[in-house]
């Protein structure tokens, strides 16, 4: 499925950005957020598709907090607080220009979302990839 290749790759990426240290340089720190947000996005897109698959969503639901919501419901995430704080994360980045507020989103996507989409990379391929 291109969604799940689009959401493995969008994960890879950003573990390799992940292995940076600080200081960041300029550059690295804008990719690190562009990283972060492309990932964030294939994540609810694929988490939308399997759903789909799978029969759980008979509305036309689009947006990420409706999907997020509907995964969680159906066992497909097991920390819909963590997943909708990185939706607000995403949110604001459009909206951060402040050095520290980067270094600090940063600072999160290293240590605490990186292991939130592995976890998702997880569950999809043991319960979700083999059933489809």
């Amino acid at each position: 499925m291109k969604k799940y290749d689009n959401f493995l790759k969008s994960l890879e990426n950003l573990k390799e950005g992940a292995k940076k240290e600080p200081p960041y340089t300029v550059l690295e720190e804008t990719g690190m957020m562009a990283l972060f947000e492309i990932c964030f996005e294939q994540s609810w897109k694929v988490m939308k598709a399997f759903l789909e698959l799978h029969g759980r969503i008979v509305d036309n639901i689009a947006s990420p907090r409706a999907i997020i919501k509907t995964a969680y419901q159906c066992g497909m995430i097991t920390d819909e607080k963590n997943w909708l704080y990185l939706l607000e994360t995403r949110n604001l980045l459009a909206h951060t220009y402040s050095d520290e507020k980067l270094a600090d989103v940063i600072d999160k996507i290293r240590h605490d979302f990186l292991s939130v989409f592995e976890t998702l990379s997880d569950e999809l391929a043991e319960r979700w990839v083999v059933e489809c």
